[in-house]
């Protein structure tokens, strides 16, 4: 940008999932200070709040080389509001003329009117998954019932990606596991008795995470990790109201992860339960997951990991099998 070269081109692009109307104070100042203001998108949600602010626009966006020329007759300032299409064509034009070195140009500036937050593409994902329930036969009529198993194979999916250290199936997985979470909250905003929608979601779990923080959100300390755990689970313990620690367990887990939950929790509880003593694999498998879950080892990881190591055994036995079948065809062969 060439501060002292006469007139002015501003494109001001916005955000679309800022509400309109909330720019930045440098845009609203440039809005009313600019000799004419553009937009080539009649319906952009922008244009009524810059005609409460008394800032008039014209819908024709003319070619560069007419834009240019307008403004360097008397310095005039242009802005041009980007549609959400861009402005390829004009923008393509100014880059020609300004790249010649034969055109005195304007001053070129790209102005930010708003920025995206953090967690703005979430809206994104929410629209999408709205307009595909209204408009996909297949996802507009999935129950939560139908989705139980997707969720399912999803989080294994992601665990594979965590313990494989796979960062970009850690990406696209944990974007799976969201898309679940999205979708089973639109279906629940289609129940007629009892609907909710995403905002709820989002509302109950952040009232839970500040509730359950209080060493961060209000007054109490918490120095270490274990202060932390002691705050959590004393601040759910009042909020549940169970009368044992064994509520809230899901018994559909997969048995060693839940053998592990039930050890810990009773572990929580002060409660020293001994390992019940039976016959058969099963007893022997539960006596581990408890020896597992006391020195700090998820047996269901640690299974895992080893199944796969098993894994590699098998493959590496059925790639020898197979060099030394080729291996005795080619002596037969001889």
């Amino acid at each position: 940008m060439n501060d002292s070269a006469p007139g002015r081109i501003v494109l001001l692009t916005t955000s679309h999932r800022v509400a309109p109307g909330l720019l930045s104070w440098p845009a609203w100042q440039t809005l009313h200070a600019a000799d004419r203001v553009l937009c080539a998108d009649p319906g952009h949600p922008l244009l009524p709040y810059l005609r409460e602010a008394g800032i008039g626009t014209g819908t024709a966006v003319p070619g560069a080389r007419e834009l240019v020329d307008h403004c360097l007759a008397g310095g005039r300032t242009t802005v041009v509001i980007t549609s959400a299409a861009g402005e390829s064509a004009l923008t393509d034009g100014l880059a020609r003329l300004a790249g010649s070195g034969r055109e005195t140009m304007p001053a070129l500036e790209l102005l930010p009117g708003s920025y995206d937050l953090p967690g703005a593409r979430l809206l994104d994902l929410v629209q999408v998954m709205d307009r595909i329930r209204r408009s996909c036969p297949w996802t507009g009529i999935r129950t939560h019932e139908d989705l139980a198993k997707y969720g399912l194979e999803e989080m294994y999916e992601l665990l594979e990606a965590i313990e494989t250290g796979d960062r970009e199936a850690l990406r696209e997985e944990l974007g799976d596991v969201l898309l679940q979470v999205v979708f089973h909250a639109r279906i629940a905003q289609d129940d007629p008795d009892e609907p909710f929608a995403i905002d709820d979601v989002a509302g109950a779990i952040v009232d839970k995470l500040v509730h359950r923080h209080p060493h961060v959100f209000g007054d109490e300390s918490a120095l270490t990790p274990e202060d932390v755990k002691e705050h959590w689970n004393r601040t759910k313990a009042a909020e549940k109201g169970r009368e044992s620690v064994t509520e809230g367990v899901p018994l559909g887990q997969p048995a060693l992860a839940l053998a592990a939950k039930l050890a810990s929790r009773a572990r929580a509880g002060g409660l020293d339960v001994a390992v019940p003593a039976g016959e058969g694999v099963g007893y022997a498998l539960l006596a581990m997951a408890v020896r597992a879950e006391a020195e700090g080892v998820e047996p269901e990881t640690a299974l895992r990991a080893a199944a796969r190591t098993y894994r590699d055994a098998i493959l590496a036995a059925e790639q020898a099998g197979r060099a030394g079948r080729a291996e005795r065809a080619g002596g037969a062969g001889a």
